[in-house]
């Protein structure tokens, strides 16, 4: 069966409830996905008798066969699947626009997955989100999936992740627990903050000390206070429209960005953690968390090429901010 004339633009379409037939043929010709209405229907016909449209949504494009359609349509195991890649540190919304792209599932289905009350009880996130169950690896996925199935995969492999770190430090939970409160969610926050907070493998044992040290130490000022530039920008991903100074966010981190206690991500303004996850760790900043250096530093600075400096004063770390890369 020949393509259509497309140009492979992915669209979402919503199947009705009880739908017909001619009815999605019509959706189907009105997008411009489909070259012949009476080759797809004589294909769904013949070949497919007992073929049944699943109402919904459906991520389709606009050059696939009629074959694909009808397999994707009808939520078919035979439908093609796509080999994706998921880089340490993509939030949310990063992974449903790689998704998007690769005809998984939509953006928005996605985001409305991660949020998703009842699937986030099923899957015993206590959290706001999946943000940082959605693990960075590669997977091959169904093309027009659900994308609560989706979050259910990757946050499997996660927990394979999670469960990989508890075999190699079987007493850390415990330690991370009556120290700190951590549990499951606490430990990926943590590892997200260290993911986008790193850019070398062997600093994030470092890094995590830091945040540590800033937890624990009574002398620290202000108390608690994680003082994390990252977590602050998430907080204008994923709910701008109720932070005000998130209006003039385009990607950098402003002072009025940080100085705003209307964000709960801020963690400039709110001690401890934040609220949950602000990205989708790898297994280096897990192992980060399970297995931080010894240090008594309380500061880190970019300095270049990937690298920190690391301070235990606040006039180390002003001497290290000022001294050029």
């Amino acid at each position: 069966m020949s393509p259509s004339t497309g140009a492979g633009t992915p669209f979402v379409l919503e199947v009705p409830e009880h739908p017909s037939l001619p009815d999605v043929t019509e959706l189907l010709v009105a997008r411009g996905a489909l070259a012949s209405p009476r080759l797809f229907r004589a294909y769904v016909a013949l070949l497919h008798p007992g073929f049944e449209l699943i109402p919904g949504e459906h991520l389709l494009s606009d050059r696939s066969s009629a074959r694909d359609l009808a397999l994707r349509l009808g939520h078919s195991a035979s439908r093609a699947s796509q080999r994706v890649t998921l880089p340490e540190g993509l939030n949310s919304v990063q992974v449903g626009q790689r998704l998007e792209r690769a005809e998984v599932c939509s953006l928005a289905a996605l985001r409305r997955a991660v949020t998703d009350g009842a699937l986030l009880r099923e899957l015993g996130i206590g959290g706001p989100s999946a943000e940082g169950y959605l693990f960075p690896a590669s997977y091959g996925l169904l093309v027009d999936s659900d994308a609560r199935e989706v979050v259910r995969v990757l946050a499997a492999e996660t927990r394979k992740r999670l469960q990989k770190a508890d075999a190699a430090h079987p007493a850390r939970r415990d330690e991370l627990k009556a120290q700190f409160g951590f549990g499951e969610l606490e430990i990926l926050t943590l590892a997200s903050m260290i993911e986008k907070e790193a850019r070398l493998d062997e600093e994030r044992p470092l890094i995590a000390s830091v945040f540590f040290n800033r937890l624990r130490d009574p002398d620290f000022r202000p108390a608690r206070m994680l003082q994390s530039d990252p977590t602050a920008s998430y907080g204008c991903v994923i709910a701008a429209e109720r932070i005000p100074s998130c209006a003039s966010f385009h990607g950098s981190v402003t002072p009025a960005l940080l100085r705003d206690p209307a964000n709960p991500y801020n963690t400039y303004r709110h001690a401890g953690l934040p609220p949950g996850p602000i990205a989708n760790p790898g297994d280096a900043s897990i192992e980060a968390v399970f297995s931080p250096a010894r240090s008594d530093f309380l500061y880190f600075v970019a300095k270049g090429a990937g690298r920190h400096a690391f301070s235990r004063t606040f006039a180390e770390h002003r001497e290290a901010f000022e001294t050029p890369h």
